[in-house]
């Protein structure tokens, strides 16, 4: 397995202050790597970096990435006035893009809906048209700010459950921002925890596939990574004030 993603130094700045301070990461063919840290830790800073949308920073150091990256971010940026297909295959080019983009469609359950208008939609079915558009590209490298944040909770599980679906199908090298423990511990193979633009710790999740084992490491995991945060596990702080405490 070889990296698709190196970086090498990677400082970034939009101030006197650094946003990035020296960032050092690969991640290897398929790996899903979910970046967790404060907030104004670098995070989305880094994601925009690898897009190649951070024109606006100062910035040193190296990085590589592979010709096809697709992103998608927190709002599903599509276009009001083209319909859902259209939005799909926006700037995809080839005789059979239409055909590829009702595929895709299918694939993340919106099949039929290839008409409708995105004010049609559920925020949840927002959110599975802009991976439609970004796994019809077949890329290489799939940068997600986010992109669950917005959404109440039953629909981010399922959206869970697609994303996973998505990636044995697809096999994209994945790099998450996300402020939710649980979100990054159930789909990550790598938390990367960023502190003052610098790495901070760099977990391998290893998540059994199910039964007692699964909740026991899932737990031990947790527990963890909380703790880095300052939030202890038994103080009854439910799931969301955990995220707040998180920045």
């Amino acid at each position: 397995m070889s990296a698709v993603v190196s970086i090498r130094g990677l400082t970034r700045r939009f101030t006197l202050k650094g946003i990035l301070n020296g960032i050092d990461l690969d991640i290897q063919e398929g790996e899903f790597v979910a970046l967790l840290g404060r907030s104004g830790s670098g995070k989305s800073t880094l994601l925009r970096a690898l897009a190649d949308l951070d024109h606006e920073a100062e910035g040193e150091g190296e990085y590589s990435v592979p010709d096809r990256i697709s992103v998608v971010f927190q709002d599903a940026r599509l276009l009001p006035w083209k319909p859902v297909l259209d939005n799909v295959v926006l700037g995809l080019r080839g005789p059979d893009a239409r055909e590829r983009g009702r595929r895709a469609l299918a694939e993340v359950e919106l099949a039929g809906r290839e008409e409708a208008w995105p004010h049609e939609l559920s925020g949840g079915e927002q959110q599975r048209v802009a991976l439609a558009r970004s796994l019809v590209r077949e890329p290489q490298l799939l940068l997600a700010d986010e992109p669950f944040g917005a959404l109440d909770a039953l629909t981010r599980i399922r959206m869970h459950a697609l994303l996973r679906r998505l990636r044995v199908s697809h096999d994209p090298a994945v790099l998450l921002v996300t402020h939710d423990v649980a979100e990054a511990i159930e789909l990550a193979d790598r938390i990367v925890i960023l502190e003052d633009g610098r790495i901070h710790r760099d977990i391998t999740v290893n998540l059994p596939a199910e039964g007692e084992a699964r909740r026991e490491r899932f737990a031990e995991l947790e527990e963890e990574l909380l703790a880095l945060f300052g939030v202890r596990s038994d103080t009854g702080v439910g799931h969301g004030e955990r995220e707040r405490a998180q920045g």
